[in-house]
């Protein structure tokens, strides 16, 4: 074999090696790339939404009075997620902390996946209330929604995509006798890459009788603007009660939320 032969197959190896790891880094560059994730929750209301199978994202938010609420979700299946979730006042500042009594569950199960023609429908159950806990009524300022079932149906705007939400709730936290079914309507809208816009309204039917302490009848209107830094990261800052459904609301909640999702 001539030096110039050896040459020439020692650059038909390089090249071929070359072809081959960039096919391969092209295909790992596809496989890696994460799919817009579904909405599992506006600000307080539950979406259709669910976390793909064999993943999970903590969810943390923060409210007044340095309130912290930090939560794990789980994909366990593709129709079936759990979440478990913790937190109490006074988790940011001095002194310390007031924390909740328990720690509270949720799962979520898909009876019908979205389709052209029908919304997705999710049935599911959650404990976690938001704001502090009252532990003469055994519930948070904000109830948490316990059992519900929610229909979502995404569409587009041009290239703004966005989804619609419904649903009815029953709420375990019902030691102020107020024991009614509860509706709850939302939306979420995307921006480009780097921007979104959520909004709910729950008509608060289950928080209308102790007037003197929490729900005046008018409902909570909740707004939330989001941050997309990437699909896997999202800032949200919330805020709530804009139509003042409290006695001792003299202004709107301010409330801020940090999501990170990731696959096993």
């Amino acid at each position: 074999m001539t030096n110039r032969t050896g040459k020439l197959i020692l650059l038909l190896f390089v090249m071929f090696n070359t072809s081959i790891f960039a096919q391969q880094a092209q295909t790992v560059t596809k496989a890696s790339q994460v799919t817009p994730l579904q909405p599992r929750r506006l600000i307080d209301c539950p979406t259709a939404g669910l976390l793909p199978r064999a993943s999970f994202d903590f969810d943390i938010k923060i409210y007044p009075e340095g309130g912290v609420i930090f939560g794990l979700d789980i994909g366990l299946m593709r129709r079936f997620m759990v979440g478990m979730s913790f937190g109490g006042e006074n988790v940011i500042g001095e002194g310390d902390p007031d924390w909740n009594p328990r720690i509270e569950f949720a799962a979520k199960y898909r009876l019908v996946n979205e389709s052209w023609s029908l919304p997705a429908l999710v049935i599911g159950y959650d404990s976690q209330g938001d704001g502090a806990y009252d532990d003469s009524l055994d519930r948070y300022v904000y109830k948490s929604k316990g059992f519900y079932a929610v229909m979502s149906k995404g569409y587009a705007m041009g290239e703004v995509p966005i989804g619609f939400h419904g649903g009815a709730n029953y709420s375990l936290e019902n030691d102020d006798e107020d024991k009614d079914i509860s509706l709850f309507f939302g939306a979420d809208l995307r921006f480009g890459e780097n921007l979104g816009v959520v909004a709910e309204y729950d008509l608060g039917t289950n928080d209308d009788k102790a007037k003197e302490l929490f729900g005046k009848g008018h409902g909570y209107l909740n707004i939330g603007i989001q941050w997309i830094f990437s699909e896997r990261l999202f800032l949200q800052f919330n805020l709530k009660n804009l139509l003042l459904n409290r006695k001792d609301a003299s202004t709107w909640g301010r409330g801020f939320r940090i999501v990170y999702f990731e696959s096993f």
